[in-house]
C-alpha cells in the first residue's frame, strides 16, 4: 500500500494512493476502526490495519472521495521522524568516482528535521554555497523497535520504502572533514511522493534507480549495487543506535552526481533546475530548486 502526506487547506492529512488518485483515510469508512484516529504511527504498532483498509478500499470502490488536483500539496512522505540516519560511499561505482576506498564498515552521517520536504516543493538554494549536488537515494522507514537486530532478521523491522533526495552543499561539506554543514541546509531532504509499504516493494536489493536534471539522465543504477545491503545497514546501526518505529534511514546514492564528474565539466544545480529521482515500485520524486 501506498501512504501519502497531503497539506489541504491549513492541515496535514495522511492520505492512501489508489490507481484513481488520493484517498484522505479519514473520509473511509473502515469496520473495526470506525473511533480509531489513523496515523503512521498507529498502523506501524498495528500492522493488520492496512488489510482492513484495503478490505474498505475494495467495498466502496467508486465511491471514494478523492482529492481534487490543486487543492492539496504533498508534504515529507516520512513525516517528522526523531532520526534521519543517511549512508555515505554505498554503491561501489560511485566511490570510485570520488576516487576513494571501499569502505570496510558504513559510513554514517544525519540530517535533521528542517532538511525534510515534499514532492514538488519548492528547494531553495542557499545564498552561502555555490555548489549544490543531487544525491538519488533509496530511503528506509523503520517500523519495530531495532536494537541489536541479526541481519536476516532486520528486514522484519521495516515498515515500508520510499525516495530521497540527499541534497548536498559540496563546498561547504567539505569545509571541514564533518559533513553535516552542507548536508542539513533548510529542504535538503526532500522525498516521496509515497511512504510504499514493504510487502509492495519484497526485495529492496533489486530495484532501478535513476536521478534526471532537466530530462538528462544522470544517475541510472540499481540498488544490487549497494556496497551494505539494506539488511546489513540496519542490523549495524541497530548494535549501536536504537532504532525507533518512524525513524529514517537513507541509504546512500549511487555513481552519476556533480562532484564525480571533471572539474571543468561541473555544472552546479542553478535556480529553475528541476530534479527527478525515480525508483522502480516506489514513482518519481520531482523538485524545482530555486534562488
Amino acid at each position: 500500500m501506498r501512504f501519502a502526506f497531503v497539506r489541504v487547506k491549513n492541515h496535514t492529512e495522511l492520505a492512501v494512493a489508489t490507481g484513481e488518485g488520493l484517498v484522505p483515510l479519514n473520509t473511509i469508512t473502515i469496520k473495526g476502526l470506525e473511533n480509531v484516529r489513523l496515523t503512521i504511527s498507529s498502523l506501524m504498532k498495528n500492522p493488520y490495519y492496512i488489510d482492513l483498509i484495503d478490505d474498505a478500499l475494495c467495498e466502496v470502490n467508486g465511491e471514494l472521495e478523492y482529492l481534487r488536483e490543486g487543492e492539496y500539496k504533498f508534504d515529507s512522505a516520512v513525516g517528522k521522524p526523531e532520526k534521519i540516519i543517511c549512508l555515505g560511499h554505498n554503491y561501489k561505482e560511485h566511490v570510485g568516482e570520488l576516487k576513494k576506498k571501499l569502505p570496510e564498515n558504513p559510513i554514517l552521517f544525519s540530517k535533521f528535521n528542517n532538511s525534510l520536504a515534499g514532492h514538488e516543493e519548492e528547494i531553495p538554494l542557499p545564498e552561502n554555497s555555490s555548489q549544490i549536488d543531487y544525491e538519488g537515494e533509496l530511503g528506509i522507514v523503520i517500523g519495530k523497535a531495532a536494537y541489536n537486530v541479526s541481519e536476516d532478521k532486520a528486514l522484519d523491522h521495516v515498515f515500508g520504502y520510499f525516495i530521497a533526495n540527499d541534497v548536498s552543499a559540496r563546498d561547504l561539506q567539505f569545509r571541514t572533514e564533518q559533513w553535516l554543514l552542507g548536508k542539513t541546509c533548510e529542504k535538503f531532504f526532500p522525498n516521496g511522493p509515497f511512504l510504499v509499504t514493504s510487502d509492495e516493494v519484497r526485495d529492496p536489493q533489486n530495484l532501478s534507480i535513476k536521478t534526471r536534471v532537466n530530462g538528462e539522465v544522470r544517475q541510472n543504477s540499481n540498488t544490487s549495487r549497494m556496497i551494505f545491503s539494506c539488511s546489513r545497514i540496519i542490523s549495524y546501526i541497530s548494535k549501536y543506535i536504537p532504532l525507533k518505529p518512524g525513524d529514517v534511514i537513507s541509504t546512500g546514492t549511487p555513481e552519476g552526481v556533480i562532484v564525480g564528474m571533471p572539474a571543468e565539466k561541473r555544472k552546479w544545480l542553478k535556480n529553475g533546475d528541476i530534479v527527478e529521482v525515480e525508483i522502480e515500485k516506489l514513482g518519481t520524486l520531482r523538485n524545482r530548486f530555486v534562488s
